[in-house]
Order: C-alpha cells, then structure tokens, then sequence
C-alpha cells in the first residue's frame, strides 16, 4: 500500500462505525524539504493474517468544491449532527502566495486565512466557511471535538508572535443541504501549542502535556480536559518526574501512543 512521504500532517482518529474498523485521516503537511502538502489520505487496517501480521491500507481521497489550500500546523476533528458525519479543518500555515513573494521572502510562511472547512467522506465535498469570532490566524493549537462541537484551544499566532489563551467552540448543525456553523469565544484558554494529547478512555476525557508557552519557553506543566454535554473544564494534573534529558533539551515532539499512553521525545 501507498504511504505518504516523510512530513508533519495533521491526523485525524475515525472511531470504528457501522462495521468499518478504526481509521485514520492525514492531511497536509511540511516536508524535510520544505515542501507543503495539499494532499487527503485515509489509512485503514485492511487484515491481520493468521501470523498476527498487520496490514494496513492508504488511499488518497480527492475533495471538490472549496478545497483547503496546502497547510502544515493545522487540525482536523470530527463532528457528527443529525445522524451524519463530516471533517472540520481549520488553521495551519503555508507559504506566501505566490503574487507577494519575493527572492528574500520565497521560503516565508504566513499564517493561512482564518476559514473552517468542512468536508464528508463518502462523497468529498468541501466547503469553507468564515466565521466573525475567528478573525486571527491559528497554527499548531489544540482541537478537541464532541458529537456536534470542536473545541479550539491556544495556538500560536504569526502576526502577533503570541500564544494568546484562547478558547472557541465550534458548533456545526449538518442540515439538510447547507450546514450551519456558529462560534462562541470562551474566557478559560490555555496559552499553548505544539501541545501533545492524549485520550484516556472512552469518556472524552483527556490530557495535554508538552508544548511551548514562548518561543523559548517549554511547558512543563499538564492538565486534564473533560469534554461533556456542558462543556469543557480543564482542571491541573501532576506532571510526571521529567529526565534531565527532557528538562534541558531545547525541544520536544512526540503524539498519542494509545489510549492514555504518550510518545515524547
């Protein structure tokens, strides 16, 4: 099976539905060669042999309509509304547009407009939507979603050069024909990005761990986020006895390794 080269993408979980098995979406990217991708793959477990060998399936999904320009630093969640389901996109970076590059400015990235996209799956329609509450570009933030809600948390800015603590909720009503989509500001943000997340049950509980709070300023600091029908609550968790290796190091990286379970290097 075709996979996707080297790069930083942002992925997506899709909960095993209808008989279908866990999967992944992948979307965009930077490569180590300063490419950006525009490209849309969904990975899936195709069998495991009797060896207890995996295999697993990647096929790249075409989008028509308003598609997402090439991004790297962005999300994608899910949502589901009225028994249907589609893909929120929203922020990331890219590279200048080509009319106001320049030899000096060819590599710059600029922060992409503040638009979500939406797109199902079955049939890969796209569309973009612009929305008075996110007037800012957002790169590298958190989103976390529930049911018909997608929870934006921190971010890093390029035009303020600011990790402000904000917080919006995405709510999406998938009508029949055009969906709905409204955006409420709330006041009880982390100052984040580059945030690692960890789901821990079925629950929609989960931990951030890791990121920066300035450019020179890991976050040392974790905290538990419970996502309910209320809403969000973030409450601080006892950070675990990090390794010199970790404390001096200049940065880190890493992704969710599993339910509870976290990848850091």
């Amino acid at each position: 099976c075709y996979l996707p080269p080297l790069r930083c993408p942002a992925v997506c979980r899709l909960d095993p539905y209808d008989g279908l098995p866990e999967s992944y979406l992948i979307h965009g990217g930077r490569t180590p060669n300063n490419e950006i991708s525009s490209s849309l793959y969904l990975l899936t477990m195709d069998s495991r042999g009797c060896n207890r060998k995996l295999t697993v399936r990647c096929k790249e999904k075409e989008l028509v309509a308003e598609v997402p320009g090439a991004r790297y630093g962005h999300t994608m969640s899910m949502v589901q509304s009225r028994g249907k389901t589609a893909c929120v996109l929203f922020g990331g970076r890219s590279y200048m547009p080509a009319g106001e590059r320049t030899t000096e400015s060819w590599n710059s990235v600029v922060d992409c407009p503040s638009q979500v996209f939406l797109f199902d799956l079955e049939f890969g329609c796209s569309s973009a939507h612009t929305l008075p509450e996110l007037h800012d570009g957002q790169s590298f933030h958190v989103a976390l979603s529930r049911e018909d809600c997608v929870y934006f948390i921190g971010g890093h800015s390029l035009t303020s050069d600011s990790r402000p603590p904000r917080l919006f909720r995405l709510r999406v009503e998938l009508l029949q024909g055009s969906p709905l989509l409204s955006c409420e500001t709330l006041d009880t943000g982390l100052s984040i990005s580059s945030a690692i997340v960890t789901r821990t049950g079925p629950s929609h509980k989960y931990i951030i761990l890791g990121g920066y709070q300035s450019d020179s300023q890991k976050r040392m600091e974790c905290s538990t986020v419970i996502v309910d029908e209320k809403g969000i609550q973030f409450e601080p968790l006892e950070p675990p006895n990090w390794t010199p290796d970790i404390i001096h190091s200049r940065t880190w990286f890493g992704g969710s390794a599993g339910e509870g379970s976290i990848l850091l290097g």
